[in-house]
């Protein structure tokens, strides 16, 4: 379970962090507080026992304290829907070394 730094809510609801998280490359940020994210992976073709790659985009919603530009490596989270295509969260930045996630008490 995913523990945030501080709540952080949309439209007035909380927001609880469950489900999958991708890593993945800041291809658009043209939306108010939403960014598209690309992901790339391998799939294996055993007709030609070779891998191609594939990638997806995935829309994600920017919290107030979060800064992501065009090109930024960041982590998202799933959470509830927050439009009809958005139901991922970005919590952390690995370029500009930012995150919205408690650490773990050791």
């Amino acid at each position: 379970m995913v523990k945030l730094a501080q709540p952080i809510s949309v439209k007035g609801k909380p927001i609880t962090v469950h489900g999958r998280k991708f890593t993945g490359r800041v291809v658009s940020t043209r939306m108010a507080k939403t960014v598209s994210v690309e992901r790339e992976r391998l799939v294996y073709l055993p007709k030609y026992e070779r891998y191609e790659k594939r990638r997806t985009r995935i829309k994600a919603h920017v919290p107030e304290g979060m800064t992501v530009e065009e090109g930024d490596i960041v982590t998202i989270y799933e959470t509830r829907p927050l439009s009809k295509t958005k139901n991922f969260i970005v919590l952390e930045n690995h370029t500009r070394k930012i995150s919205l996630i408690q650490p773990e008490d050791a």
